[in-house]
């Protein structure tokens, strides 16, 4: 019989005396006795050298081999998956206890500028005021023109910017009132709205000032929008932000609106922290307002004859610091899991 026989039965021998024992090894075997490039495939192409009278018989023989590999693969497979699913682990992770409780996930907390902005944005949405927000990108006209203040205006002197580099007209936003530009030139009265987000300033970075921080401003436009109803608004916010509806407006100068007030918030001085807070008057600067100048009205083509509007900014990490009694704006940034951690409790 020719060595093509041999070779047959020599490959039979080795199916059955194959024996993988892990779930790799029997995809190896499977690879080579049955895999699209098997070892089986070139003994077929063996049976034209084969005479005549023998092809038969030699076909008949590979069939087996095949038929053998087949057979041999399944019965090892379902051996393998009666047994334990770790048979095919390193040693290493034999021994791991499957029950045993995994390593605590440590959990971080919100950030108390989040905390902060979460609880007064929560506080006039409930007064019916929607949530706005427009690019940290803004153009020259949004950022300043449209809110009354000029190429040539030395209002832009307080606020010193950071201009996009080979532009003079685009910039990183110094307030968040270009949202309120963008509302007033979409959207046609009534406008109720609230514009949280971060602003960029070319300050130096002290304790008390940074070149980054977060700002809320709110606008309200309709018909007869007077300034007992801006006195209103603030003292339902002074009210649920800390604890008392007594407020003070002082006369201030803001260009977009006119007249214009910082507000204050009586808070005492029955205790050292509320002393040195209010600096021994025991009144605490929150924020400036005022009503919609009428120039911006009409620079976001609303009829100022007709509409009216106030609106109102803060700063979220002055109020931040008052209200955890932070002395270092600074600290908000450095990402010190030791200073942060102390907020873990506040929700």
């Amino acid at each position: 019989m020719s060595d093509s026989f041999a070779n047959v039965k020599r490959l039979i021998e080795e199916i059955a005396a194959a024996n993988p024992t892990t779930k790799v090894e029997l995809e190896q075997f499977r690879i080579q006795y049955l895999g699209s490039k098997n070892v089986i495939k070139p003994l077929m192409g063996e049976i034209r050298n084969v005479p005549n009278e023998q092809k038969k018989e030699y076909g008949q023989l590979v069939n087996e081999a095949k038929n053998a590999a087949e057979q041999k693969f399944a019965a090892l497979q379902d051996a393998l998956e009666s047994v334990s699913g770790d048979a095919d682990l390193p040693d290493s992770y034999r021994d791991f206890d499957l029950t045993r409780p995994g390593e605590p996930l440590e959990l971080g907390s919100r950030h108390p500028i989040a905390t902060t902005m979460n609880r007064i944005v929560g506080i006039f949405q409930r007064m019916g005021f929607a949530i706005a927000e427009g690019p940290d990108i803004e153009d020259d006209w949004h950022n300043f023109t449209a809110m009354n203040t000029p190429e040539d205006h030395p209002a832009r002197d307080m606020q010193d910017t950071f201009y996009l580099q080979n532009s003079t007209e685009m910039l990183l936003r110094t307030h968040t009132s270009p949202v309120q530009a963008r509302v007033m030139m979409g959207q046609k009265p009534p406008i109720r709205i609230i514009a949280p987000g971060r602003v960029y300033r070319n300050e130096t970075i002290s304790a008390r000032s940074h070149a980054q921080f977060h700002q809320i401003e709110g606008l309200y436009v309709d018909e007869n929008v007077s300034f007992a109803d801006l006195k209103q608004t603030l003292m339902y916010f002074a009210q649920e932000m800390f604890g008392t509806p007594k407020i003070r407006l002082r006369p201030s100068f803001f260009p977009f609106t006119e007249p214009s007030a910082e507000m204050d918030v009586w808070i005492g001085m029955d205790n050292e922290k509320n002393y040195r807070l209010s600096k021994g008057t025991g009144w605490l600067e929150i924020l400036g307002c005022g009503m919609v100048d009428p120039q911006v009205l009409e620079n976001c083509g609303i009829d100022s004859s007709k509409y009216s509007g106030y609106a109102f900014g803060m700063g979220i990490e002055r109020q931040a610091m008052r209200l955890y009694d932070i002395h270092d704006i600074r600290l908000f940034f450095e990402n010190d899991v030791r200073f942060l951690k102390q907020f873990s409790a506040v929700i």
